[in-house]
């Protein structure tokens, strides 16, 4: 019989319950349960629902049985830098504020003042966005510093879900990089930048690494569900589960696509030049104590925000549709703060193409185009900087996650920098969650094994370059 493994994969728009098994010598995936998620307001501050999260995790841990699934093991992934603040009795000091809330406005400017940029990058090698959690913290230390002074444990969003069923709190490694306050070098919380922001190490956990095994469920738990599980941390950093997935590592760059892309590469070490540094490049952890060279761009966040302006009239093929029939669509700086989460998208891009004196896109199509060119823009200004600072070039992009199904845009990134683009697999995070169980539980040697598993498990589709626009009658 073969184990099966809960991967629990939860992202900004919405959450599943994958089961993963080896089946004949390859990865079997199921999905067993599936929710939305989104932002709340909560005292006038955008925050996450943990506690209906939480139910729903239940709930697909629940569906397992109804299935007729016995589990073996669980490991939990979501998006990076939100965090929650325990007091001395486990109690919720704070809300779990999410990074496109406003209370960081400015914050990343004063913190900088304090701290100069180029040392806190030369510690951390990771790219300022103003979201980043060191900015957060700084931000409730200035709001409401009494809960810092009641704080006991700092755990991120997927350490306090784990906490939740086992008891045990830990801060995994691939999350704690995102942070801004995790020394790349030593891989331990850095003290000169906790103090910088007036932060106690006391309150953060022992940094673990993927793979990192935890334990059964509480008694509770067991009682509710009527099985235990053995509870494995995944990479945690859902972006860090996506590039353990990848097919191939050498030689290629990697775009993981969804509501944010993440376009990088792998590295046994961390890259801190001041070229990186101009380019706001970010050193955020993978499996095996790697390295994910990468660049945070908007992603397909903007392209969502269009489509529900429109009361979700279209769907996200007919927006792909409608674009292929605009010619030389206008194009923006998809990277620009404005973007992060304006009042109204769609007048936001159409303000950004007036500013730049191109014809304003009033169409659904012509926002559409205009959206998914100036991605891919972003992409290829982005690799001809990797190529720069790492000094090599790369013949191949792989793309990864819900965003490899636009082939559109997979086509014109390969029209855009001639290069060959291979998109797959979709479910690139539950498998890099399955696969880093799989590892702690001995079924797979090695990751480098688990890459060639994933490209013999799951359908991969080949773009290469054509020339000219692409457009379709």
């Amino acid at each position: 019989m073969a184990s099966n493994h809960i991967a629990v994969d939860i992202g900004a728009s919405g959450g599943r319950l994958l089961v993963g098994r080896l089946i004949d010598e390859k990865i079997d995936l199921q999905e067993v349960h599936r929710f939305s998620n989104g932002m709340i307001n909560k005292s006038g501050q955008l925050c996450w629902d943990i506690d209906y999260l939480f139910d729903e995790i239940k709930k697909g841990i629940l569906a397992c049985r109804d299935q007729g699934i016995t589990p073996t093991s669980i490991g939990i992934d979501t998006w990076a830098v939100d965090f929650v603040l325990l007091d001395a009795h486990d109690q919720l000091l704070t809300p779990a504020v999410a990074y496109r809330d406003t209370r960081t406005d400015g914050v990343m400017e004063e913190v900088t003042q304090q701290i100069r940029k180029e040392k806190i990058y030369s510690y951390t090698g990771i790219q300022f966005q103003p979201f980043n959690t060191i900015y957060q913290l700084a931000a409730l230390k200035k709001e409401q510093p009494e809960a810092l002074e009641k704080a006991e444990s700092f755990l991120m969003i997927p350490d306090y879900f784990h906490y939740l069923l086992t008891g045990k709190k830990v801060n995994e490694y691939t999350n704690a990089t995102s942070t801004q306050l995790m020394n790349a070098f030593t891989k331990e919380w850095d003290p000169i930048l906790l103090e910088g922001i007036g932060m106690s190490p006391d309150v953060f956990e022992d940094i673990v690494l993927p793979g990192t095994h935890l334990g059964g469920l509480k008694q509770e738990l067991v009682d509710e569900f009527g099985f235990d599980l053995e509870v494995i941390v995944p990479a945690t950093h859902d972006t860090a589960s996506a590039v353990a997935a990848v097919p191939e590592s050498k030689e290629t760059i990697y775009l993981s696509s969804g509501t944010w892309s993440l376009l990088g590469v792998e590295n046994s070490e961390p890259i801190c030049s001041e070229k990186a540094l101009s380019y706001n490049f970010t050193n955020e952890g993978g499996v095996n104590h790697r390295f994910r060279f990468l660049k945070n761009i908007m992603g397909f966040w903007m392209i969502q925000e269009v489509k529900r302006l429109y009361g979700d009239l279209y769907s996200f093929d007919d927006l792909v549709q409608a674009s292929k029939q605009v010619k030389n669509p206008a194009r923006i700086d998809v990277d620009q703060h404005r973007f992060l989460n304006p009042v109204n998208m769609i007048e936001e891009i159409q303000a950004a193409c007036m500013e730049t004196g191109q014809p304003v896109p009033a169409k659904s199509s012509e926002l559409a185009a205009c959206v998914f060119h100036s991605l891919t823009q972003s992409y290829q200004t982005s690799i001809q900087q990797i190529e720069e600072v790492v000094g090599q070039p790369f013949d191949q992009v792989n793309i990864i996650g819900g965003g490899a199904q636009n082939e559109y845009v997979n086509q014109l990134l390969a029209n855009q920098t001639g290069k060959r683009v291979v998109a797959g697999p979709i479910e690139a995070t539950a498998i890099g969650n399955i696969i880093v169980q799989m590892i702690a539980q001995n079924e797979i040697s090695h990751l480098s094994e688990a890459r060639e598993l994933v490209a013999k498990s799951f359908d991969l589709t080949e773009y290469i370059p054509q020339k000219g626009e692409i457009h379709h009658g």
